[in-house]
């Protein structure tokens, strides 16, 4: 086919785009769609792992419900059937990117063991109803085959939920109730093939009154069941092979399942108690402190008031340690969300950028007051700032009783002993007292952190300084004139380390110069060492100029002397 026959075949079907926009788009396994159809597949597979086996061991129930069970049994095929076109259309992660080619996805669903227990799980069975009937529901016991979709959706909810702990004990509680359900049915299955009143160990004659109705037939099967597994004991004895066998077989079933329960319910009082440790103070190791200390008890009663304001009303003091597992960024994000609004507030970090309040929020202490527990003292080092986020502090005389004023959720102090700046008439002292009237919750941000944040970001510095020469203004509290001595002493500090600097940088230049002629004469030196060294090996040694005079030749002997010095003297390297 041409192109234009393509193009031709485009336009005369308009719909064709529309269809492809409308084909069914790609999950995302971490997103909620998905998680919600994990949450609706749970109901098919718990019908049939509960409700199946309940129908082949209690053959009333099958045969006085035969249409509502077609109805419920045809409906889950349906959802099982739906979930694996939804299998066909769940991306999948390649090196953090979500994957949504459906063919790369389709392909890797087909090559694994999930898309081979799906297809089993619906294999048409009940086609064998046209040969033994519609009541043999053990035919369909194939569909437990998609019993990791429950487990899946469980661990997804486990995740998600907002009370992982008591979602666990609910989850161990329903594996219970799964298990004495089997147990009952397998239990009335095994009374049915022995003989149903045969014994004192096996189900009551039906003939009796009130045995033959299927409620109580389920209930007395669940009941003997539990006595069973929780090894309560007061269970009739068994009389055959086939009884105590399914007794041995059960007892073993308990002490796993013990096992199981003990292990489980460990791990959540566990986990219970580690979360209750990472949000709040142990308190215990400080009781025992000042009980060893013989601490009064009337501060011993304050400081256990305080870890009980911080339990009850569920205050947290150690936040950076409860999220230092999350990446950096999402870290920032979520202490903004939480403390950007506060920090906002305060004049003084007004119109700053946005990424240094982000790291100033990383650095915000949460504190706890007591009732008439003082803040800062007048005269003491300012240290840090504090941002009230809850509660009220009086400013006090130094009586302690006297209050000036006032302050409220949403306002601070402290925040110019923090900023060195120049003129300050006050210093780095507290120029008031400061008391909770109650319980008052306090960010702190102490002086090191804002000087570290704030030396990646020196306008900032600068502006807040100007802020601060504002405040301090109104305040009359900045000596002009110890700031200008302070500036010119600093510009003249300044000016003689930048005569330092360029001081050492031509002593520098000069060192550099003399190591650069010293390595010349090393250079040169050696090469003049090495030429006489090459020159003095054609100089006779002293035996062979006697040997020379023994043998009556010393005019050979003397030329060749004199020819090596003559040599010596005619070198020009060694003049």
């Amino acid at each position: 086919m041409s192109q234009d026959t393509k193009v031709k075949t485009t336009e005369s079907n308009p719909r064709a785009p529309s269809k492809a926009r409308k084909s069914l788009p790609v999950l995302d396994p971490s997103g909620d769609y998905y998680y919600w159809w994990l949450n609706t597949m749970v109901f098919p597979v718990m019908y049939n792992l509960i409700i199946l086996v309940c129908r082949a061991c209690f053959p009333d129930l099958q045969h006085g419900y035969l249409v509502a069970w077609l109805v419920l049994d045809y409906t889950s095929d349906l959802l099982y059937l739906l979930d694996i076109v939804a299998r066909f259309h769940t991306g999948f992660l390649e090196q953090g990117i979500l994957v949504v080619d459906k063919g790369r996805i389709s392909s890797r669903y087909v090559r694994t063991w999930s898309f081979l227990l799906d297809l089993a799980s619906l294999m048409p069975t009940d086609v064998v109803y046209l040969w033994l009937g519609p009541h043999t529901p053990t035919l369909r016991l194939n569909r437990f085959l998609r019993v990791p979709r429950l487990f899946e959706a469980f661990d997804r909810t486990e995740t998600r939920t907002a009370y992982p702990n008591a979602f666990r004990i609910a989850k161990l509680m329903l594996y219970i109730f799964v298990v004495i359900h089997w147990n009952s049915c397998l239990y009335f299955a095994l009374s049915r093939y022995l003989g149903f009143g045969r014994d004192v160990w096996v189900y009551p004659d039906p003939a009796q009154p009130g045995f033959e109705r299927l409620r109580r037939q389920y209930l007395y099967s669940f009941y003997f069941s539990t006595l069973i597994l929780t090894t309560v004991g007061d269970t009739p004895p068994p009389a055959r092979e086939e009884e105590y066998l399914f007794m041995v077989g059960d007892f073993l079933l308990a002490v796993m399942g013990f096992a199981t329960i003990m292990g489980s319910m460990s791990s959540v009082i566990y986990n219970m108690n580690t979360a209750g440790a990472a949000f709040y103070p142990d308190h215990a190791l400080v009781k025992k402190y000042m009980k060893l200390q013989h601490v009064n008890r009337k501060l011993e009663r304050r400081v256990i008031d305080w870890y009980q304001h911080l339990q009850i009303n569920k205050k947290m003091t150690n936040e950076v340690a409860i999220l230092q597992h999350l990446p950096e960024r999402l870290r920032a994000e979520v202490a903004v969300s939480v403390h950007l609004s506060t920090l906002s507030r305060v004049q003084i970090f007004q119109n700053c950028e946005a990424s240094l309040l982000e790291e100033l929020v990383l650095k915000l202490q949460p504190q706890t007051y007591s009732p008439g527990e003082y803040v800062c003292r007048k005269g003491d080092v300012g240290r840090e700032m504090y941002i009230i986020r809850e509660g009220q502090l009086a400013v006090v005389a130094d009586d302690g009783i006297t209050q000036y004023a006032v302050l409220g959720a949403g306002l601070y102090f402290g925040e110019i002993s923090i900023i060195n700046i120049k003129g300050n008439m006050s210093g780095n002292r507290r120029t008031a007292n400061i008391k909770s009237l109650g319980y008052s919750d306090l960010f702190c941000l102490s002086k090191e952190d804002l000087k570290e944040v704030l030396s990646e970001y020196p306008q900032a510095q600068t502006v807040m300084e100007e802020k601060g020469r504002e405040i301090l203004l109104k305040m009359n509290k900045l000596d002009v004139n110890a700031e200008a001595a302070e500036i010119a002493l600093q510009e003249a500090t300044e000016s003689r380390l930048r005569g330092l600097d360029q001081q050492l940088d031509d002593l520098q230049t000069k060192f550099a110069r003399l190591l650069a002629e010293l390595e010349s004469s090393a250079l040169k030196i050696a090469y003049r060492v090495e030429r006489l060294e090459w020159q003095t090996r054609e100089w006779p040694m002293p035996e062979d100029v006697a040997e020379a005079d023994d043998e009556g030749e010393p005019g050979e002997g003397t030329s060749k002397v004199g020819e090596g010095r003559a040599s010596q003297k005619g070198c020009p390297d060694l003049e």
